[in-house]
């Protein structure tokens, strides 16, 4: 096997593993209704290297796989950052007005 080929397929399975996990992520958020144990930086930061990683294959011209991955991941992650910066302000609002 061609090892640009193997390196290729490497990289699509590491996005789509840690892909996997946003989805979770996702639903943890909407049924514990809470941005307990979440950092907007840390979300922040992961979908800041997506970004990087979608400019990177856009430079290169290497439209594969991983390439449309990393999409669906920043879309997931950025909902999720969404959903934790809502339930956090939800969460503030309701401190403030005890």
């Amino acid at each position: 096997m061609d090892l640009a080929l193997f390196a290729e397929i490497l990289e699509t399975i590491m996005i789509v593993s840690f892909g996997v996990s946003w989805p979770i992520s996702i639903a943890k958020s909407l049924k514990s209704k809470t941005s307990a144990g979440k950092s907007p930086l840390f979300i922040s930061m992961i979908i800041f290297g997506y970004i990087c990683g979608i400019i990177s294959k856009i430079i290169a011209g290497n439209y594969n796989l991983a390439f449309y991955f990393y999409w669906i991941n920043l879309a997931t992650t950025s909902f999720d950052l969404a959903l934790n910066l809502y339930y956090r302000n939800k969460e503030k609002k309701a401190l403030e007005a005890k």
